[in-house]
């Protein structure tokens, strides 16, 4: 068994590693700036929102405007902190079939996630979650599920591998077509003791155990 790490001070604040920031300009003021930084969550496009998806028979890329991240909570001196971080690095296919997602596999360059800081990303990659031996994150459907004409939403069941650990997870996610595209946005709740990581309390910043990844994939047939 691997040994958890504890590790998410860095990647939720940054406060050791961006050389006591939080603690020069004052708690409020940095939890101020960290939330005005946080990108918000994913949402079906409103050129997308209009149309109803009809489900084709095919195989389809994940293509430009894709994304996927991070979102992690935290409380610093008592301030409520929330910090997120984004890549567009994210590849993948889904197979659909007699009106039915079949297969699916998506991959995210994990090393390529950014927030506003650089140092916070470097403890990321290098020490949360050794990037350099786990390049990706990868979500594998496990279970088909049935399209219908028009459909708004989808909940999907499929294996999620971060940091060399795979876990069972089931994601509400909406979809949308716009034209030729569909949008599939979603978030995937996780504890992070599960992949090997322990959410650390050090007096003044105590990150949550819990996060989320989040996505917003823009499907093309192929």
């Amino acid at each position: 068994m691997r040994k958890r790490t504890k590790v998410w001070a860095g990647v939720g604040v940054g406060v050791v590693v961006l050389g006591g920031v939080a603690l020069a300009v004052g708690p409020g003021l940095y939890a101020d700036w960290v939330n005005s930084n946080a990108d918000a969550a994913p949402t079906i496009a409103t050129s997308a929102a209009a149309d109803p998806v009809t489900p084709t028979d095919g195989t389809w890329t994940v293509g430009a405007g894709s994304f996927a991240g991070y979102r992690v909570d935290e409380v610093l001196q008592g301030k409520d902190v929330t910090v997120t971080g984004r890549t567009e690095k994210v590849t993948g296919t889904v197979t659909v079939a007699d009106g039915s997602l079949t297969a699916a596999e998506v991959d995210v360059d994990m090393a390529s996630i950014a927030t506003d800081e650089p140092p916070r990303d470097s403890y990321f990659r290098d020490t949360a979650l050794q990037t350099g031996t786990f390049p990706t994150a990868t979500f594998t459907l496990t279970e088909p599920v049935a399209l219908g004409d028009g459909a708004t939403s989808a909940t999907l069941t499929g294996d999620l591998t971060i940091r060399g650990e795979k876990k069972q997870v089931t994601v509400d996610a909406q979809v949308a077509a716009s034209g030729d595209t569909v949008q599939v946005v979603g978030s995937v709740p996780i504890t992070f003791a599960d992949f090997g990581v322990e959410a650390p309390d050090l007096g003044f910043v105590t990150v949550e155990k819990t996060g989320a990844v989040e996505f917003d994939l823009r499907l093309a047939q192929s």
